[in-house]
């Protein structure tokens, strides 16, 4: 099978329609994964063995993430852990705890003077190093798509959720001022992503529901986070470029606002939580969908049960397009990576069009 990466494979299932075969479609996929699959150490310096990976595992496209939040943990990679620790140190110099600047268990906006004080303009100064050298080594027809960070979840995070949901309902316009500068910062940087023709899409990672639906209310997502969203979108569509949202969690209730702004892919259709078959059969029409292959199936079943699980995926999903197979959020270190080759291998051999499973 040829396996050169082609990103109109991938925007030809986001148009529903058939492809040669069924995309395969990923946010995330751990160092230590790749580092198996070349057979050598690939750490996030190392865009060129990153590239390696992407392509020849079957993707059509590299992920980047450009933002001040990198998908997954808040980890030292995310520029906003960074600022954090700064702050921390300028108020504390002999903390050393990384506790105290870590967003997952400290909060730093709690009222107007600290909206006030935070450092906005060094949070603005995106780092665009990693995309820029993604220009000269991509294959012919690879893309790159920009991972552009999470206006809901760091609102949140640098408010405290407590905090953040009591604010919500007696000071709005604090917390809606916090989503203007979260989302400012995601649009400064969002024309010179736009202005590279190698980047084919830009997706927001924000994960906006529990198991059991949005962890705010309808009405305050469309108030505080949808107008950002379909700016976003529009802007994307206007330079003809894919515009993808993340988000774990039940999204049934979330899903004609989520078409409605604008977004052309779902990703990961939360297998804990939503039926994907169903979700396609009502909505998968308006929008592509990826997934959902479970997290907890890549860690802990066998390759059969993988491999089984991505079939009747493909069974389900994949007629018509619509559909790329991927994991049920992302394929993080502690996948087993036996799991994740199965996911990938049963998606090429079983994946081409038409499906005959």
């Amino acid at each position: 099978m040829d396996l050169q990466p082609d990103f109109e494979r991938f925007r030809t299932a986001v148009n529903h329609q058939e492809a040669d075969r069924v995309p395969l479609c990923e946010a995330l996929v751990g160092y230590g994964i790749m580092s198996k699959f070349l057979d050598r150490e690939v750490i996030p310096e190392d865009i060129v063995s990153q590239v390696e990976f992407w392509a020849k595992a079957g993707y059509d496209y590299i992920p980047m993430p450009v933002s001040l939040m990198v998908p997954g943990k808040v980890t030292e990679e995310s520029k906003i852990t960074r600022i954090l620790r700064q702050m921390v140190l300028e108020k504390n110099p002999q903390e050393t705890n990384p506790d105290a600047w870590n967003l997952e268990l400290s909060s730093f906006i709690h009222e107007r003077e600290d909206f006030e004080r935070f450092p906005w303009e060094a949070a603005a100064d995106i780092e665009f190093g990693k995309l820029d050298a993604l220009e000269f080594l991509l294959p012919d027809k690879m893309k790159a798509i920009v991972i552009t960070g999470k206006i809901f979840t760091l609102t949140w995070m640098l408010m405290g959720f407590q905090n953040f949901s009591l604010k919500l309902v007696l000071e709005p316009d604090l917390v809606g001022d916090v989503f203007r500068k979260v989302a400012e910062i995601q649009f400064s940087a969002l024309d010179r992503i736009l202005s590279k023709d190698y980047v084919g899409a830009v997706w927001a990672v924000d994960d906006l529901a529990f198991g059991s639906g949005p962890m705010i209310s309808p009405e305050a997502y469309r108030e505080h986070v949808f107008p950002w969203y379909r700016e976003m979108a529009q802007r994307c569509h206007a330079k003809d470029r894919i515009y993808i949202m993340h988000s774990d969690g039940d999204l049934t209730k979330l899903m004609p606002d989520l078409i409605d702004v604008g977004i052309d892919v779902l990703q990961p259709i939360d297998p804990s939580c939503m039926d994907i078959a169903k979700t396609k059969q009502e909505f998968g029409d308006r929008i592509c969908l990826v997934g959902n292959v479970p997290n907890e199936l890549l860690r802990s079943g066998t390759p059969e049960e993988v491999q089984a699980y991505t079939k009747n995926l493909l069974r389900n999903c994949a007629a018509g397009g619509g559909y790329c197979v991927g994991s049920g959020n992302s394929v993080p270190d502690w996948a087993n990576f036996d799991n994740f080759m199965a996911m990938r291998d049963t998606t090429l051999e079983y994946g081409a069009y038409p499906i005959s499973l």
